[in-house]
């Protein structure tokens, strides 16, 4: 079945292009331009700017707010009531009182790599990468990069260790990092982990 789901109460714009299966739960708005790729689900009462474009196998939970021009890569999951800025200045009015428009400051995008999630009410403040596989803790802020694997919590968001493919925290064994849940083992060469496929556990 290659058809899309879009709810009676969801608003697409006739310009937002959606890939087959994906599916658009109730109040969620999609403004013009948004390309979202296939088999993503899009909860309830979502947010995408104009021109947001989203991979495919995508989850997105209820009341995400996603504001351009941000990019989201494949499998990227965003929890509920996250945010993705696009203003490092925010103001209501200019300098001379009055009302800001579009041309009177430039949208920042927030990029998030394929398999990264993003925690619930967590809030990234644009221009930042998210790496591959990186994980973003429930109610973090984070203003800058996230490295691949890594794990960002708190307010600042801070790294605190790392995780693998699974989700999970990954655990130290030597020069080695391991998943407790695959037995994946990762390797740490100068600040950036790796999948090593060739490990022999024993030898970590």
């Amino acid at each position: 079945m290659d058809e899309t789901k879009s709810h009676v109460t969801a608003e697409v714009h006739s310009t937002a292009v959606l890939g087959s299966q994906t599916v658009v739960w109730a109040w969620s708005q999609l403004r013009e331009n948004v390309v979202v790729g296939s088999e993503t689900s899009i909860g309830q009462s979502c947010y995408f700017g104009p021109g947001v474009t989203v991979g495919a196998r995508c989850k997105i939970q209820n009341a995400a707010l996603i504001y351009e021009p941000a990019v989201l890569a494949d499998s990227v999951f965003v929890g509920p009531g996250a945010v993705l800025t696009n203003d490092r200045f925010p103001r209501a009015v200019n300098r001379d009182g009055s009302v800001k428009g579009p041309g009177d400051w430039e949208p920042v995008g927030v990029r998030v790599s394929t398999g990264a999630s993003i925690g619930a009410h967590a809030v990234l403040i644009g221009p930042l990468t998210v790496g591959e596989w990186a994980t973003i803790g429930a109610g973090a802020v984070v203003s800058s990069d996230v490295k691949p694997f890594a794990l960002v919590v708190g307010n600042p968001g801070r790294q605190i260790g790392w995780v693998g493919h699974s989700g999970a925290r990954l655990t130290q064994r030597s020069n080695a990092w391991v998943c407790p849940i695959t037995g994946d083992v990762y390797t740490d060469e100068n600040g950036a982990l790796t999948l090593n496929t060739s490990a022999d556990l024993t030898q970590v």
